[in-house]
């Protein structure tokens, strides 16, 4: 018995010494390997839990722009200088939430952290804002706006939601620490009251994603629900200095009540109408960017329960998967997920789309699982395993799971995006502890904010 169990081991790794590198090139996607491997060992939940999470911190910790200190765009392992330079405000926001989870779990020392954060606050307070907001991109070296696009070289209000969600989860874990960190709390705390909000209404009951000092509103992209953007009203509602009006958010957002969907998936009530999708589902990250900080559990407006809303959608998103009606191989109970990531284009060169039920093409994004995880923790845990302790060789890399792969075309890419490990972590602590949660939820602005929107919450008491 024991001779047999050692020449398996033998052959398996003298196989996996001819399989192939995960850091292929070639449009940055490589063959999954195909060969045996040495039998990697079996995680309980709590270790993998603490590894994904370890993993996903480092995005923003090792591997973070520079001079800054901030979350770079992306990070290519083939290619690690490629777009060094280029900060991503919302991605960053995410960033700021990481470290707090890795801060308040010992895996980044207290000190270094919030030296570290002090440097990247003060970067954000010089670098190049717009009424308050802050571009898309930001050049970490110099402070100034690398545009996204032709017209959108301005402010970003949806970008900048995202970053003050995560500036506000820092004032409130650090304001009663020590005096550099009830320092840091204060420059948390006046760069978000910074944002002028209001200006984003163009005088209208709605507010707009971007302004340009040169093309003014020429993007016309009005907030209207339901994606990602709730976290943009709900941070123009609570803030102190330039609030927005509550009827913004009805008008616009809510669409004057046309947000509601009565459809269904798989007997699951959808709630919304997601944008491009009414009926069914948008990508999953719709439910993780405005729920880093914003606690769905027990939370209900005049338009829907908000955490029905979310795990509605995971669950609708999982079996989904299962069912598999383009009959992708690999998708399974143990291997689903879509969201926006980087996908696998036809001719096998790697690009970007927003994957989804309605835009399936074969391509698993791994925080799109792995960040449901309060919404879905059996059906997210079988994930965790599959990629820990079945696939970790091919699919998880320095930072953390790779950002998308397909077993289908036997393909993964080596690379990583900030705002997609930048959920994984914050939303696995919400689900284990609910410190961003509670961080955030807790806050007085962040309650008045709510309220004045029309919001209720059994578990925040308003």
């Amino acid at each position: 018995m024991k001779s047999s169990l050692f020449l398996l081991i033998f052959l398996s790794i003298l196989n996996s010494c001819s399989s192939s590198s995960p850091e292929g090139k070639g449009g940055g996607g490589t063959p999954l390997p195909t060969t045996l491997t040495t039998p990697i060992p079996v995680l309980t939940d709590t270790e993998a839990l603490d590894q994904v999470q370890k993993d996903a911190i480092k995005y923003f910790w090792d591997y973070a722009e520079t001079n800054s200190k901030l979350a770079r765009e992306r990070y290519h392992t083939d290619v690690p200088n490629f777009e060094a330079n280029i900060v991503t405000t919302g991605g960053s926001g995410f960033g700021l939430m990481s470290i707090v989870v890795g801060v308040e779990r010992g895996f980044v020392n207290r000190t270094e952290a919030v030296s570290r954060l002090a440097t990247a606050l003060t970067f954000l307070e010089n670098a190049d804002r717009f009424h308050g907001a802050w571009p898309h991109w930001i050049n970490g070296t110099t402070g100034k706006v690398i545009p996204f696009g032709t017209k959108d070289n301005g402010g970003d209000l949806v970008e900048t939601s995202f970053l003050c969600q995560g500036l506000l989860t820092v004032r409130e874990y650090f304001k009663n620490g020590t005096t550099a960190e009830q320092a840091l709390a204060i420059k948390a705390d006046n760069l978000w009251k910074g944002v002028e909000w209001d200006w984003y209404t163009k005088g209208e009951n709605a507010l707009y994603w971007h302004w340009s000092p040169t093309y003014g509103w020429e993007m016309n992209f009005k907030l209207e629900g339901y994606n990602e953007c709730l976290i943009t009203y709900v941070m123009g509602a609570a803030s102190p200095t330039h609030p927005i009006p509550a009827a913004a958010y009805h008008q616009a957002w809510a669409r004057s009540g046309a947000i509601v969907n009565g459809g269904s998936q798989y007997g699951i009530p959808v709630l919304f109408n997601y944008n491009g999708a009414t009926g069914n589902v948008g990508p999953m990250f719709w439910a993780h960017y405005s729920y880093l900080g914003l606690d769905p559990t027990n939370l209900t407006d005049q338009y829907a329960d908000y955490w029905a809303l979310t795990q509605n959608h995971a669950k609708i998103m999982n079996k989904y998967c299962i069912a598999n009606p383009k009959q992708w191989n690999g998708y399974s109970e143990k291997c689903w997920g879509l969201t926006a990531s980087y996908t696998r284009n036809a001719d096998g060169t790697t690009g970007y789309t927003a994957h989804q039920p309605l835009n399936d093409t074969g391509v698993i994004s791994p925080t799109a699982a792995l960040s449901s995880f309060p919404f879905t923790p059996a059906e997210s845990m079988k994930f965790l395993h599959y990629l820990y302790d079945e696939k970790k060789s091919s699919l998880v890399g320095i930072a953390g799971p790779y950002d998308a792969f397909s077993p289908h075309y036997n393909w993964v890419t080596s690379r990583y995006l900030a705002i997609d490990q930048g959920t994984i972590a914050p939303m696995v602590e919400n689900y284990r502890t609910g410190l961003l949660w509670k961080l955030f939820m807790n806050s007085p602005e962040v309650k008045q904010g709510l309220v004045k929107l029309g919001f209720h919450s059994g578990k925040y008491n308003f």
